[in-house]
Formats: C-alpha cells, sequence, structure tokens
C-alpha cells in the first residue's frame, strides 16, 4: 500500500531573529494511506463545494483566522460555525496519523548556537525516522511519496538534498535500509497547487504550536484531533519537542 507524508510549517525556521509571541518551529506531518486519503480529499472538496461553489479554494490557516481573501465570508457568524463544524468533522476523522517535531529556537539557540543546520532539516530527521516506526507498526506500506509546500529553490534544492542524505545514510535511531524500504520519494507543490494533503496539514500544524506554547489554554481545534497523533504502547511518538 502507498503512504503519503505531506509537511507544513507554522512558525518562522530562520534563527536571526525570534518573535517573543511565537518562538518555535513548528513542521507538521501527516501520514495517510493512498486509500485514505482519497477519502480526505474527497470530503475537504466537499466543505469548499459548499461554501464556495468552488474546488479551488486553497485552506490556508491564517487566512481563516483573519477572515482574508476568500474566507471573508466568515465575518457572518451564522456561517462561520457551520464552517468550524464541518472542519472539525474533518480534523476528528482518525483517517491519519500526526507526526510533528518542534523546536523552540530560544533554548536551541542556548544550547547549540546558531548552527549551520536548518532547524526546518532537524525537524524533517525528526519526523522521518518516527515516520519509519510507524510505518513499521502499520506493517502495509511498501512506497511513500513525501509531499512539502515550496518554500523556494534554494531551500528547496537544500531540502531535497537533506532527504538524499537521510535516505543515504539514515538518522541516528533509523539505519538506511529501513528507510530504503519504504522508497521515501519527494516531491515539492507550490501552494496554488490546490494539494489537500498540505491544507490539511497546515489547519493542524497552527493549533499544535498554539498548545505548545500554551499547555494550559483552552485549545479547542487541538482536542479535535489529538487522538491522530502517532502513539505506541500509550506514548505518543507523533509530537517531538526539542530541544
Amino acid at each position: 500500500m502507498k503512504y503519503y507524508l505531506f509537511l507544513d510549517e507554522s512558525g518562522d525556521h530562520g534563527l536571526k531573529t525570534i518573535d517573543k509571541s511565537f518562538p518555535i518551529f513548528l513542521l507538521c506531518g501527516i501520514l495517510i494511506s493512498e486509500e485514505n486519503y482519497k477519502s480526505i480529499r474527497a470530503e475537504i472538496n466537499q466543505i469548499k463545494t459548499e461554501f464556495w461553489n468552488n474546488k479551488n479554494v486553497i485552506f490556508h490557516s491564517r487566512d481563516i483566522r483573519k477572515c482574508n481573501n476568500e474566507f471573508q465570508i466568515l465575518f457572518d457568524l451564522d456561517t462561520k460555525n457551520k464552517f468550524y463544524e464541518a472542519i472539525n468533522r474533518l480534523v476528528e476523522k482518525p483517517l491519519y496519523k500526526i507526526i510533528a517535531a518542534s523546536i523552540s529556537k530560544t533554548e536551541f539557540i542556548k544550547k547549540y548556537g546558531k548552527l549551520e543546520n536548518d532547524v526546518y532539516e532537524i525537524s524533517l530527521s525528526f519526523i522521518l525516522e518516527r515516520t519509519v516506526f510507524c510505518l513499521d507498526d502499520l506493517g502495509n506500506c511498501n512506497e511513500l511519496e513525501i509531499i512539502i509546500e515550496r518554500r523556494g529553490k534554494k531551500e528547496d534544492t537544500k531540502l531535497g538534498e537533506h532527504i538524499q542524505k537521510v535516505r543515504q545514510i539514515g538518522t541516528y535511531y533509523v539505519n538506511s535500509e529501513r528507510i530504503k524500504n519504504y522508497g521515501f520519494k519527494s516531491k515539492f507543490s507550490w501552494k496554488n497547487e490546490n494539494i489537500n494533503g498540505l491544507q490539511l496539514s497546515d489547519l493542524i500544524a497552527y493549533p499544535i504550536a498554539r498548545s505548545i506554547l500554551n499547555p494550559q489554554g483552552v485549545n479547542l481545534s487541538f482536542a479535535k484531533f489529538k487522538h491522530n497523533f502517532y502513539t505506541k504502547n500509550g506514548r505518543v511518538y507523533g509530537l517531538k519537542k526539542f530541544p
């Protein structure tokens, strides 16, 4: 069976300046089988058609929160409530696994300094090795395609080289042979390509980041999907916090 890993981020991956109100970087991976993705993709398209009569609307969590662009319709409270109810029904479905990694940039700099290694790459390594753990547990995958939102030619080239490096030499916990068993093909896509899997990852990334920044706060969105984190023997492996 083929699986997809859709990756999107929340927060800035740079270490030069730190936003005190959002001092973390979070990379969110959505691991889903090809069969289940067909179901999720169809439901997202159904929501888009219901509210905009247009499957080409692109879900972006920041635009949704700010009611920007197409999401100005959410200024109407009745429409907003119905839309959020539809999104909640979508994300709470147990059709996918969440494997995410967050880096506290302040603590990272204190411990390691401003290394040349991109925090995006470090987060991705955490996610890739835990994806292997999860696929081993699932036991029915023979192909993994990693789909990442494009950031720019230089950044994408660097990240592609990092994925190939992980594929060739493995990580601290996963050797290259285990990784090569799943292929680890990668593809970079622009936001305007309207990849529903990337949009699902985008919707989920921000609430995870908020839960880390304010673990005692009310986070209704997070509560809807937290059961989908990759878990084994009662331990959550689907959320790595570093350092």
